[in-house]
């Protein structure tokens, strides 16, 4: 494999594009008229426009992408995470074109990536799964008996969907019929599939997934779990590995259920299994995302496993380098995903130039990003303008340095989510671990930051005040401190 394309955008595009480069395989990457001057057009050694701004016309068309892969003799197409990343339809005409596709078989996505499907697979292997109903539900009627067995509340959720569109809480049964019509009409907005299933709801729950990578050769290990319970609208904001609350006898467990789900499906490349986990730390099977995630770069930092590299070497035919004892988890890290939102008008994206962008360094500081200074937030797609990482020796350490990190990192020109990720890891229910999906719906209200906001400006104006009192007095100091530094630079110019 000497070239592939990346048929996706912005840092995750720059993210394959870096492994790539260490392992002598050029790149090619495809862009929108709105990322001509993005940074991973300018990192790829071929770049190809597809089209205007909306994903609808350009990283979304697979026919132009595989178009273009052929004309540059391209040997791969890897496609990051979101758009085409999960399309069943996509991977197979990638395939047909006679070029590989750097991820799993088109059956494995198909399986996977219908919810029901997914849990008949997983049920094979003795999988636990969250009560609720075995099929589609069209009608109300059908599933009342069951709600009333399983007891209430139930969760209503669209089989094709994700990102917690299509999805509805009952607490009573006369809640019921109008709420699943409401999660039927978005799910077909949203998927152009209106079917939905029911499942008990678990109140406290967290949300913990596993890192999975398989071959060609029926090799399948799991690279440990990440906690990605804080969440906002049922989208995460905060990811860490390993979780705070598993045993180690939980998680080998846990572990190997996630193994074998991906051996329902022959699953090959780097894979996530995602688990409700309760109160009493029983875990029950919730999906597989069949790509690479958002987080990985927590799993990375842990296990010294270059995930991008894996998927490479495995799309080219080439069995896994190491066993599960091989395994071992070092340190801990945390990624903070850092959103052109405004966290204080419930994270509605903003848009806007960045002004200043400066990231954060030093020891154990990891940034994925594909921004610059001076650069449009564009209002086309995702508004996440980078992922902070803060790895540590032990989870004090990566909270420490996290914190660190985001008060070094400057961004101005829009509104953004570095204060809410300072509020959510000094809290003391993350600290101490105690924490769950409702996180953000239990502790945090705007308020808080417009708190902290008025005690800084206090602060900044009792500084100024000080330092113009003592204006004059200072003045004469610093006279005297620049007479002394510049006859000793005198002195020592003519030495």
């Amino acid at each position: 494999m000497k070239k592939i394309l990346i048929a996706n955008r912005g840092e995750i595009a720059l993210r394959v594009m870096r492994s790539a480069r260490e392992m002598g395989i050029k790149t090619v990457a495809v862009f929108s008229e709105a990322d001509r001057h993005s940074p991973h057009v300018r990192y790829a050694d071929e770049a190809v426009c597809i089209g205007p701004p909306s994903s609808k016309e350009s990283y979304l068309r697979g026919d132009k992408i595989v178009e273009v892969a052929k004309t540059l003799g391209v040997d791969g197409i890897h496609p990051g995470y979101g758009f085409l990343s999960e399309n069943a339809a996509f991977a197979r005409l990638v395939e047909e074109n006679g070029i590989t596709f750097i991820g799993p078989t088109p059956e494995a996505i198909e399986i996977m990536g219908d919810k029901l499907s997914a849990k008949e697979a997983a049920k094979k292997f003795n999988i636990p799964m969250v009560p609720g109903s075995e099929g589609a539900i069209q009608h109300v009627d059908d599933v009342r008996e069951l709600c009333d067995q399983i007891g209430y509340p139930v969760l209503i959720k669209a089989s094709a969907g994700g990102g917690g569109k299509g999805m509805r809480v009952v607490e009573s049964p006369d809640q019921l019929e109008e709420q699943m019509q409401r999660a039927q009409g978005e799910a077909l907005s949203a998927f152009g599939d209106g079917s939905v299933f029911i499942e008990k709801y678990v109140g406290s729950p967290k949300h913990i997934e596993v890192q999975i990578l398989g071959d060609n050769y029926g090799n399948i290990v799991y690279l440990f779990e990440r906690e990605c319970s804080v969440q906002r609208r049922h989208q995460k904001v905060v990811e860490e590995a390993p979780s705070s609350c598993l045993t180690p006898e939980k998680r080998k467990a846990i572990g190997e259920a996630a193994v074998m789900v991906g051996k329902s499906c022959a699953y090959i490349g780097a894979g996530t299994v995602e688990f409700l986990v309760d109160e009493e730390l029983n875990f029950y099977f919730l999906e597989m995302n069949t790509r690479l995630q958002v987080e990985h770069p927590v799993s990375e930092m842990i296990s010294g496993i270059d995930l991008v590299k894996e998927q490479i070497k495995v799309a080219r035919g080439e069995k896994l380098s190491f066993t599960q004892d091989d395994l071992v988890i070092h340190g801990h890290a945390i990624e903070l995903r850092v959103y052109a939102e405004d966290p204080m008008n419930n994270f509605l994206p903003d848009i806007g130039r960045l002004l200043d962008y400066v990231k954060p360094e030093g020891p154990g500081i990891r940034v994925d990003d594909g921004f610059e200074a001076g650069m449009d937030i564009p209002i086309y797609y995702d508004p996440m303008i980078a992922k902070l990482v803060a790895w540590g020796k032990d989870r004090t350490e990566a909270i420490d340095r996290m914190l660190r990190a985001i008060n070094e990192y400057k961004i101005t020109g829009v509104k953004n989510t570095l204060k809410f990720g300072a509020f959510v890891i000094t809290h003391p229910d993350f600290v101490s671990g105690k924490f769950d999906t409702h996180f953000v719906a239990k502790h945090f209200k705007p308020e808080y930051l417009k708190k902290e906001d008025a005690a800084e400006m206090e602060i900044a104006a009792l500084v100024a005040a000080h330092v113009f009192e003592n204006k004059p007095k200072a003045a004469k100091q610093a006279r005297s401190t620049n007479a002394s530094i510049g006859s000793k630079w005198v002195k020592n110019r003519t030495l």
